[in-house]
């Protein structure tokens, strides 16, 4: 739409934009096309009496320019391919703001749900036939779903079609957001963002411009999942930033400068300059990923020269997205784009379509020199012990009444599983003692979290617990040292040799103490649970042991991590979802599996999981920074990001396991009750669901009375523990820095 006025809210600024934009010739022709048709669809000008609401004018369309979106993010389309290219996003365009007329301005959520509810049948992954359709929209998804996958795999199909019913359904979040007039938190906003925003669905259809596929065995993989992720967050901000004006005065709430505005308490401009660092350090990921992790990964899984080849096309594909992207937002009438890039600096003076790849962009911001700020961590610096925060707390529990006993029988098991041993092939190492193991006291931990279990079901948490507490331990100190990737790897992908999915199984020889708990613990665990909640078990165990791999990745470079990477990886490294998988395992049974893959359950865990590793990362600050050299910890993310003290920094991530928690309460208080109506379950089933969300809450809880319990983290421990050699327990001299212990990196 036009400039309504003469001052824009905040000064666009210097955008980082690493790839040059370029156009493609076809544009003409897919403006001709997409016209056309958009008016069969009944998309522009729909005649009066047909009952279609009148959302588009041509003059609009026109305006909006599809076609020079298009033309700009898929440079190199034959003709035809541009055609359909820019069909589906002048349908995707529509479909918001069909959306925003007749359900977003009305608060309709119940008939929004329907009509959303029946989208999915208009694109069959089996090619079936479709319903008949009633609106421009439905009559524009059966054509562009004929039209599009039938030259695809049907893996590839079905991711399609997944990342489009998450474009179409999750809506429903924005619409609620509106009805209540509330701003969702920071994590929470990028995590949905990347949903309701579209991005990922373009990153598919990425894939069909270029005419290749990701290969389905990597597709899942960490690498292809970041790239994808750094893509969509990059369009997301970008548009958040050119878009702040127009979607204020549509009363629309998810915008990422208006979520910093309102979490930091900041002017619009700061706000807005913040989004674009945000936006800067995700392109940085992106770049980061392809440079330090494609290349392990074409090795791991054997991609052959074709099937690289693949990959590396996509990625540029993703690339050209996003630099076209930046340049039709640049000229669209829909976006705020006044002075944009007034101080990007073109020393050849060009000017004029495609020719952004000759410009010489001079500022900072621009040239992308944020990055210096990930690899200037000085390790081992002292920083002395934190004042902590008053934290924000609505939930309680209480000690097991077991726990003398799962404090005995944990450290029974410990030592037979030669956890207080020195290591095999290491002699003289160790990883722990009797004392480490004392003040850990991990078994409280299990009595915190788990109140209720009896004698044996409390054992058995409190011996995970100590596997996953001693594995974090004894990955970093042989492999963290000397910056073993390769074994790292061989390590972590031994493991799974120990997880059968028959429990009976026969297993490998186990060569270690890692190997030989997780055996012991498989084994008494797998039988009892459902093939549903052994599989989850299974995957959250090797989650937290991969993301290690992620965590030496970066040591390697001396980079602290991006923030929004670090808070998604943290969940894993923390093992969130391992002990969150303790207390399903006698809580799955009667509850849906389909309960636990949805928006609000997907809430709860993640809200739920990041004030508790946050809470760990306030209190493990010094130990981690000052005693171990670590940069994986949030108040020390935050305080390199924002460009913060220690203090400052605490006080953000205080502000953000605040945040969570109300998201958690929020949750609890009203999606829940919508979760169960729609899934229509009966009283013995919510009864199960609700015993599950109270697990969470005394989880949450016990694992802060734990930190603040133990002395594991305390300044006279950490002093007492170097000077009595239980950080350094190994031989010295030549020949042995493979066996050195540099630290014990715990995360409990």
């Amino acid at each position: 739409m036009a400039q309504s006025h003469a001052k824009q809210p905040f000064k666009l600024p210097d955008f980082y934009v690493p790839w040059p934009a370029r156009l493609n010739p076809n544009l003409e022709g897919a403006r001709t096309h997409s016209k056309a048709w958009a008016r069969e669809m009944g998309i522009i000008d729909p005649p009066k009496d047909s009952g279609i609401p009148h959302i588009w004018s041509e003059a609009k369309f026109d305006a909006m320019d599809y076609a020079l979106l298009c033309a700009y993010t898929h440079p190199e389309c034959p003709g035809p391919e541009l055609d359909l290219i820019t069909d589906w996003y002048v349908w995707v365009f529509y479909f918001d703001d069909h959306f925003l007329e007749l359900y977003k301005k009305t608060r309709d959520r119940v008939n929004s749900k329907k009509y959303l509810d029946g989208l999915p049948a208009f694109m069959p992954v089996d090619m079936s036939p479709p319903p008949e359709p009633k609106n421009p929209v439905e009559r524009g998804l059966i054509d562009l779903w004929a039209r599009t996958v039938p030259t695809k795999s049907l893996e590839w199909r079905k991711r399609f079609f997944e990342s489009t019913k998450a474009l179409l359904e999750e809506s429903t979040w924005e619409l609620s957001n509106i009805s209540e007039q509330r701003v969702s938190n920071p994590i929470e906003y990028i995590e949905m963002r990347r949903k309701v925003g579209g991005a990922p669905w373009s990153a598919d259809l990425v894939e069909h411009a270029v005419f290749v596929e990701v290969p389905d065995r990597v597709a899942a993989s960490r690498p292809m999942k970041v790239l994808k992720d750094t893509f969509s967050d990059g369009v997301h901000l970008r548009n958040d930033l050119f878009s702040y004006e127009r979607e204020l005065e549509e009363g629309e709430l998810a915008n990422c400068v208006l979520v910093l505005e309102k979490f930091l308490g900041v002017e619009t401009q700061r706000a807005a300059d913040l989004t674009n660092e945000i936006l800067t350090s995700r392109l940085h990921q992106f770049e980061n990923t392809v440079v330090t992790e494609l290349p392990s990964l074409f090795a791991e899984f054997g991609l052959n020269p074709v099937e690289q080849a693949q990959v590396l096309t996509y990625v540029r594909g993703l690339q050209d997205w996003q630099s076209g992207g930046h340049e039709w937002h640049m000229r669209s009438s829909r976006y705020m784009n006044k002075e944009a890039g007034a101080g990007g600096g073109n020393v050849l003076g060009l000017s004029g379509l495609g020719i952004s790849g000759a410009r010489i962009p001079v500022t900072p911001g621009a040239l992308g020199l944020q990055r210096i700020k990930q690899y200037t961590h000085v390790p081992c610096r002292p920083v002395g012990p934190s004042v902590l925060p008053k934290f924000y707390m609505p939930y309680t529990t209480h000690v097991n009444p077991h726990l003398d006993a799962a404090r005995r029988n944990s450290k029974d098991w410990a030592r037979r599983m030669g956890m207080l041993e020195t290591l095999p092939g290491h002699p003289g190492v160790f990883i722990w003692d009797d004392h480490k193991f004392d003040v850990a006291d991990v078994a409280l931990c299990g009595a915190l979290i788990h109140p209720a279990a009896n004698g044996p079901q409390l054992d058995l948490s409190a011996c995970w617990l100590v596997w996953g507490t001693y594995a974090d331990d004894y990955f970093p100190a042989l492999y963290g040292n000397t910056r073993d990737m390769a074994g790292a790897k061989v390590f972590n992908a031994r493991l799974v040799q120990f997880m059968p999915e028959d429990p009976k199984a026969q297993t490998a020889v186990p060569l270690n103490p890692v190997e030989l708990g997780l055996a012991d613990l498989w084994t008494r665990t797998a039988g009892p649970l459902s093939e549903f909640a052994r599989r989850g078990f299974r995957k959250a165990i090797m989650d937290m042991t991969e993301s290690w791999l992620w965590e030496l990745a970066n040591q390697s470079q001396n980079r602290v991590p991006d923030p929004v990477d670090y808070v998604e990886m943290r969940r894993k490294t923390f093992g969130s979802d391992l002990t969150m998988s303790l207390a399903r395992l006698t809580q799955d049974v009667g509850i849906p599996p389909a309960i636990f893959k949805t928006r609000p359950m997907q809430g709860l865990e993640n809200s739920a999981a990041d004030y508790a590793c946050f809470t760990n990362d306030v209190f493990s600050y010094q130990k981690e920074i000052e005693f171990e050299g670590e940069v994986h910890n949030m108040v020390l993310v935050v305080q390199r990001f924002l460009e913060l003290d220690k203090a400052q920094a605490a006080s953000v991530v205080n502000e953000l396991m605040t945040a969570r928690m109300r998201q958690f309460e929020h949750i609890v208080k009203t999606e829940l009750p919508a979760l169960i109506e729609d899934f229509k379950l009966d009283s013995p089933t919510q009864e199960q669901l609700h015993a599950y969300v109270e697990k969470l809450q005394q989880w949450m809880a016990g694992v802060l009375r734990w930190h603040q319990t133990v002395d594991r983290y305390k300044e006279f421990e950490l002093i007492n523990s170097r000077l009595a050699g239980r950080t350094f327990s190994a031989p010295k001299g030549l020949g042995t820095s493979a066996a050195r212990i540099a630290s014990l990196f715990t995360h409990p």
